[in-house]
């Protein structure tokens, strides 16, 4: 055994409380080594056991639907696609490692949610994005962001993989710490799933993939604690990735599937070995015997601890059949991969963990994971002031602005507004020909599945304002959207993967803000049956500035996934030709709350969500499935972020095409054409298709008005021109480029 001295300080300066120590030395009969002492503080870290959230997590639909696998089941949710096939999906969170090292905080994300998809046997088809930096004049922003656009793009680039979609905001409260939540989405066979589990006494125990360094090591801890000025000393807790490997090990792994030979298989993320080995034994109800001195190194001079918890980037744990080694070896032979066996499984609840002839630790498998011996905690929570002083904006208490021409050129070249091309086109998104929005741009990212009839949407959604605004309501909204865009491309919602990202479960009104997001949430999917798969939550994400420090806006981001049962029916959200009608679906509210013109134009930052009712959002959505599958449209594109006016632009641009509307006389034009109450889309309607299009609309008793038409390329509004298309184009694309000069 380890010969350092482990006290109480020796705990808490790894991230343990009293409790936890004195819970540890009860569990092991005796005060644990340096090495066991480490396990158990990445193993009870936030990151790995969701100690102060879990009860919360089991309040969220986790069944129904067309749910194979529920949440925390396996490595990723996994979804019945219909034609024998499944679809594996996952969000997660680099948040920390990004906030110190922007690069390979970010491409080490994106490989390690790929890993999650292709351990259980899929291999990964897409993959998308969620950011949130602060304000991008700064230069410690501008660095961020590029740091994680290039690292997002390297990686994934390199992977194969291609980026379907995802969405970039800026704030203040992100400065500090920006948020980067990953995706990855994957098809396999139905039925030929690998579990991450351990059984089988006497079934060999390999680690596959890239040879162990120091890099990554407390990786977890540093995730769950707050950013601070010098988080950038835990540098080396930053793991550092290679997407070529990870591709040989991809196809390693999709290979040595098909063989039989394979009882279980988990991704070494989080925590590393003791990760793997503890969630598999547990899981199987058995142990494993681990000899350390075994692992494929790269660095020399590690200490046991080191490589128990190195999280050091493609690898995976593997337990064979016994007897079918030779299997085994011979793929990741051909790959040129390592494949060593390192261990054993056991008949009992115990991990025994030797090095060079020593046992340098031996802990119960059972008492590490979530749902075993892991604490949990129930902690206070309490609205914040700022929420009891939140009001209701009046926009008869807003001056009008004389010149809406300048409010909708400041609008769509907002950061948050105005197209994110800069940061795609670093992407690949042709990369193994699925992508079928590509040429048709959809509010979702649309992809093939070959040798079907179908398709899938995928999105990532969450507006923090509103959130923040009001957590409940604002998390709602983020599933309403999800399930909107998903559904304006033709495509049923579902299910659902969350990214939960939030300050210090400490602080109890960033507590609060975590439960009324979680009821919020809950509420929403029930409503739309898209239960939920997975994901993580990310506490600990705190901003300071000018020497105060509070959390980031609350973002509760939505990873969804929809099918469109016959692709010819895929709706795009462009406008096709010119005399094409244009209809609002939904209807006009006088409402400006949370809406980015409230918030930055008139810089009035405290009032609530937008408009919502859940009941009118699922109705919303069944009506946008029947003007799908019906062909009654040429394109939808819901009404969101910078309101009305970005949603035609936006669909005026991809053919340069313009439009010709008439506002509504109830409410102010600046609110008609800004404002972002909820539960509303905008539908181009072919001349020869209105009648029907009116009748399914009246058949269906929602609301709707016709704006106006389509034209050719210049925009008018209210009978003022406000330029054309081509001029509002290039500010459009090029507004994010130049804030970056």
């Amino acid at each position: 055994m380890s010969e350092v001295t482990v006290t109480l300080e020796t705990a808490k300066t790894l991230g343990l409380n009293e409790e936890e120590f004195e819970l540890i030395q009860k569990y092991m009969g005796r005060i644990p080594n340096f090495t066991e002492l480490s396990i158990y503080s990445v193993m009870w870290s936030e990151h790995a056991s969701y100690k102060n959230s879990i009860t919360w997590l089991k309040t969220l639909p986790r069944e129904g639907g067309c749910l194979l696998t529920g949440a925390g089941d396996e490595n990723a949710g996994l979804v019945d696609i219909g034609n024998n096939l499944a679809c594996a999906f996952k969000i997660e969170s680099h948040n920390h490692p990004c906030a110190v090292e922007p690069y390979q905080g970010a491409a080490t994300g994106v490989g390690g949610i790929n890993r999650d998809i292709f351990t259980m046997g899929a291999r990964p088809i897409a993959q998308l994005n969620s950011l949130r930096f602060g304000d991008i004049k700064n230069p410690r922003t501008q660095w961020l962001l590029k740091g994680v656009v290039k690292g997002i793009g390297d990686y994934g680039n390199s992977f194969g993989v291609p980026v379907l979609g995802g969405e970039v905001f800026f704030d203040n409260s992100f400065t500090t710490n920006p948020l980067v939540n990953a995706m990855s989405v994957g098809i396999m066979e139905k039925g030929k799933m690998i579990s991450a589990i351990a059984k089988g006494k006497g079934n060999p125990v390999y680690i596959v993939g890239s040879s162990t360094g120091k890099d990554g090591i407390h990786g977890a801890t540093f995730a769950s604690a707050d950013i601070t000025e010098d988080s950038a000393d835990d540098i080396p807790s930053i793991q550092v990735g290679d997407p070529f490997q990870e591709k040989l090990l991809l196809e390693a792994s999709l290979e040595l599937m098909d063989t039989g030979a394979v009882v279980g298989m988990q991704d070494m993320g989080a925590a590393g070995i003791i990760c793997s080995t503890s969630e598999m034994s547990e899981k199987g109800n058995s142990g494993m015997i681990i000899d350390l001195s075994k692992v494929p190194l790269r660095q020399q001079n590690m200490e046991a601890w080191e490589i128990l918890l190195s999280e050091s980037q493609e690898r995976m744990l593997v337990v064979v059949e016994k007897g079918k080694e030779k299997i085994v070896e011979k793929v990741f032979d051909k790959w040129d991969l390592n494949c060593k066996q390192i261990g054993e499984v056991i008949d009992e609840d115990m991990l025994y963990f030797h090095y060079k002839g020593k046992l340098v630790a031996q802990v119960k498998a059972s008492t590490l994971v979530l749902g075993g011996g892991a604490p949990v905690y129930e902690r206070e929570y309490i609205a914040p002031q700022y929420f009891n002083e939140i009001k209701t904006v009046n926009p008869n208490d807003i001056e009008e602005p004389e010149n809406l021409k300048d409010v909708a050129d400041f609008i769509i070249q907002h950061p948050n507004i105005a197209s994110k091309k800069w940061v795609y086109e670093q992407y690949d998104t042709m990369v193994r020909t699925n992508n079928i929005t590509t040429n048709k741009p959809s509010d979702a990212g649309v992809i093939n599945v070959k040798g079907t009839n179908t398709a899938l949407a995928v999105t990532t959604d969450c507006n923090s304002r509103y959130v923040k605004a009001n957590p409940e309501i604002g998390a709602m909204i983020a599933v309403a959207e999800a399930a909107r865009n998903v559904a304006c491309t033709g495509a049923r919602p579902l299910a659902i993967t969350n990214c939960l990202n939030f300050g210090s479960p400490y602080n109890p009104e960033a507590y609060w803000q975590f439960v009324m997001a979680i009821k919020g949430m809950g509420a929403a999917c029930r409503k739309f049956d898209t239960p939920v798969t997975g994901g993580n939550v990310s506490f600990y994400n705190q901003t300071t500035i000018n020497n105060i420090t509070g959390p980031v806006f609350p973002t509760p981001t939505i990873g969804m996934l929809g099918i469109i049962e016959d692709k010819s029916l895929h709706t795009g959200l462009c406008f096709c030709k010119k005399g094409d009608l244009i209809f609002h679906i939904g209807k006009v509210r006088n409402d400006i709350n949370s809406s980015e013109y409230l918030y930055s134009y008139h810089g009035i930052k405290n009032s609530p969500p937008p408009y919502f009712d859940l009941d009118e959002a699922y109705n919303l959505n069944n009506l946008l499935l029947q003007l799908s599958g019906a062909n009654l449209i040429r394109s939808l594109h819901d009404v969101s972020d910078g309101g009305l006016y970005v949603t035609l632009v936006e669909s005026a641009i991809p053919k340069n095409l313009g439009f010709d509307i008439t506002t509504a006389a109830e409410v102010r034009k600046d609110v008609f054409l800004f404002g972002e109450a909820q539960n509303r889309v905008i539908a181009s309607v072919s001349p020869d298709k209105e009648q029907d299009f009116i009748d399914m609309m009246i058949e269906n008793d929602f609301p709707f008005s016709l704006l106006g038409h389509v034209t050719k390329g210049e925009i008018r509004i209210d009978d003022i021109s406000f330029g054309f298309i081509r001029d509002i184009k290039e500010k459009y694309e090029t507004a994010l480029e130049k804030c970056l000069e």
